[in-house]
């Protein structure tokens, strides 16, 4: 068992990566945490530092700075919609493989956390672009020299109250979370609920690359 976390968080500025670090921020095992991104994430605390960077795969001005972190939680993405496949790719795969490819050749003893998406297909030959994409992803992490890597699957979360960037869809429908977590428990989490998963997983370890919704559950309760 890891003792404590130092994180390097991206994505801060969205919903996830927000909930993520809202986390991490109220966690007694959570040191530290750097947060790279293209904007600064409006938020200042004691464990917190920043770097803007205004290319996340081009990590050479910074890597003086990532040495000393244990884990990161990559929480960076973008919808496909109306995206390409070639511009989907450049942004999800490439972004994240040179991203991660430079943290595992400072520090492989550090664990890496990707999140991903509940139908993310492994094969990578599936119908659907973004879901092969994600697959790739996930295997190509795989082979990275890292510690850990892990693979999260979320679907549907409900929003931890009081974040600011909270997806406006998701404010009009989290009323529904109760029955659709009653009814399909297998599709629902709570944003916390990942944050929590995530940083259990470097506390203890998970005996899964890939956790789909109920890992992220029931990883999520443990102390």
């Amino acid at each position: 068992m890891n003792t404590y976390i130092n994180a390097i968080i991206t994505g801060a500025t969205g919903m996830v990566g927000e909930g993520v670090l809202h986390e991490c921020l109220m966690h007694n095992h959570v040191e530290s945490i750097l947060v790279i991104g293209r904007r600064p994430c409006g938020i200042i605390h004691p464990k917190l530092e920043e770097i803007i960077l205004s290319d996340l795969s081009d990590l050479s001005s910074a890597e003086n700075q990532l040495s000393e972190y244990n884990a990161c939680f990559f929480c960076s993405g973008v919808s496909s919609i109306r995206k390409t496949e070639e511009e989907y790719y450049r942004l999800t795969y490439a972004l994240t493989l040179n991203f991660a490819g430079t943290l595992s050749k400072i520090n492989p003893d550090m664990s890496f956390c990707y999140i991903s998406g509940a139908g993310t297909d492994s094969t990578e030959e599936g119908r659907l672009m973004w879901a092969r994409v994600k697959g790739k992803t996930e295997n190509d992490l795989l082979k990275l020299p890292f510690k850990k890597e892990y693979n999260f699957r979320p679907a549907f979360m409900k929003p931890t109250k009081g974040l600011k960037n909270t997806l406006k869809y998701y404010k009009y429908i989290s009323w529904m979370y109760p029955l659709l977590h009653l009814v399909l428990p297998g599709y629902f989490s709570e944003l916390s609920q990942l944050g929590q998963a995530m940083i259990n997983c470097i506390l203890y370890g998970f005996d899964k690359n890939i956790l789909e919704v109920k890992d992220i559950n029931s990883l999520s309760y443990k102390k």
